[in-house]
């Protein structure tokens, strides 16, 4: 077992994020029995993205513990789980709201695994680091204009449902805000010539308290929210 030192900001930063996704995962699983029948998909997707995360945690603080860096394959093969799954976990929140259509769902799948890919197989050297980046730029920027602009959008408007109006504004901004550190730290790494001494770890963990457990929790409480309708069985 390593034993990190009490200065290794980095090795705590994993710790706090490892142990916090952990009692995120629990408290969305155990979730699933306070929430309607229908909103069940959305947090079992949240709380299996949190599950994700703890394992790449696990590895990515055992890497840092055994080298002193931590690859960036450790980052992106849980992010290649864990986002689609949240964005999913979207999907079916806003068709608590009215009928989405398959073609949505199918798209939104296949351009969230791209978007991660793609800017994995920029940072690894498989493909040209500008051109990476720049297709993982679009197929972000893709999923915003469907939370903004697309067929979720116009499904919350048209709904009466409060809660899932006021859920759907805060997990759209979170995937707005908190995700812009994923292509962020794709700049840095590929264009500035970074090499990860730990500080973009730590930068990562810390998004993971907004991106991964504020998201789960916000679906949670949307859920719980929606469920005590009188009319949502």
């Amino acid at each position: 077992m390593a034993v990190f030192e009490t200065t290794d900001l980095t090795a705590a930063s994993y710790s706090v994020a490892l142990y916090g996704l952990v009692a995120t995962a629990v408290l969305l699983l155990l979730g699933t029995a306070w929430v309607s029948r229908g909103w069940k998909i959305a947090v079992s997707f949240c709380a299996i993205a949190a599950l994700v995360g703890v394992g790449a945690l696990y590895e990515a603080r055992t890497a840092w513990a055994t080298v002193g860096n931590v690859p960036i394959v450790y980052h992106y093969v849980g992010w290649t789980i864990s986002m689609p799954l949240q964005i999913l976990a979207l999907y079916f929140m806003a068709s608590q709201a009215g009928r989405l259509s398959i073609g949505l769902f199918w798209r939104l799948v296949i351009v969230s695994v791209l978007m991660v890919f793609v800017r994995y197989l920029g940072e690894a050297g498989f493909m040209h680091a500008t051109l990476a980046f720049l297709i993982g730029l679009v197929f972000w920027l893709y999923i915003l204009g469907e939370l903004f602009f697309g067929q979720m959008d116009e499904t919350i408007r048209g709904s009466l449902r409060e809660p899932v109006q006021r859920g759907y504004f805060w997990l759209r901004l979170i995937v707005t805000v908190g995700w812009a550190i994923y292509p962020l730290g794709n700049f840095i790494t590929s264009f500035a010539g970074y090499v990860d001494d730990g500080a973009l770890s730590v930068a990562y963990n810390l998004a993971d308290f907004l991106n991964r457990m504020a998201f789960g929790l916000a679906i949670l409480a949307t859920a719980v929210l929606d469920s005590e309708r009188p009319d949502n069985a």
